[in-house]
């Protein structure tokens, strides 16, 4: 088998074939067009790095200008790009940081993708993949829900248990249970598509589902 994210970059680049470019995504106003330009972007573009991570508005207005860029060449090569990954000399081309890096933006944006479509199912992943989306549960999921106003347990049957947010004096905790992908979707805001157990008091759950996270 391939490291994962090869095995998620093609899994990405024959789903967005399959779609076409003019498809929807979970991030609109992107099509799918847009959210290959966005992958293509974050793996070849330094200069346009800090405006996808940084609220700061002429960095954000650059990385833009060069996402049109990039999303105005042919679709075929927006794919092919997207599914062979960086140039020799980018930094992810290692192995390890290839897999701390893209795993799990990559398994987001395709569910991206697919959870758009009508009559969609959830992906099945490989072991391996979802072991290591639940790590990262484990770790970005304590900064993701550090400003929930309750108490947040994961729990994915198979892989464990992690106490993401401690809840606040007076406040219950909210547990999410389900697959290692399910609850990471959850922690990156998809509440919508995430298909998670969601149990704990009454209040506890309204107040989480208002929550904002990371898009």
């Amino acid at each position: 088998m391939p490291h994962s994210p090869a095995l998620l970059r093609d899994l990405v680049a024959t789903t967005a074939t399959d779609l076409g470019p003019d498809a929807p995504t979970l991030c609109p106003p992107w099509t799918v067009r847009d959210l290959l330009a966005h992958l293509v972007v974050r793996e070849s573009r330094p200069d346009a790095l800090p405006g996808v991570g940084l609220p700061v508005a002429a960095l954000q207005r650059h990385t833009e200008q060069v996402q049109r860029g990039v999303a105005a060449r042919p679709f075929a090569a927006l794919v092919q790009q997207v599914r062979s990954g960086p140039a020799a000399w980018w930094p992810t081309r290692l192995p390890p940081l290839d897999r701390a890096v893209n795993v799990a933006e990559l398994a987001i944006h395709h569910e991206d993708l697919v959870r758009a479509q009508p009559g969609w199912q959830p992906t099945v992943l490989p072991e391996e993949v979802q072991r290591q989306l639940w790590s990262t549960v484990r770790s970005a999921g304590r900064m993701l829900y550090r400003g929930a106003p309750c108490g947040v347990v994961a729990v994915a049957p198979g892989y464990g248990r992690a106490a993401l947010r401690r809840p606040p004096a007076g406040r219950g905790t909210v547990v999410l249970t389900g697959p290692p992908l399910e609850l990471l979707l959850h922690a990156f805001g998809r509440d919508r598509v995430a298909r998670v157990e969601v149990s704990g008091g009454d209040a506890e759950l309204a107040e989480l589902a208002r929550h904002r996270r990371s898009a």
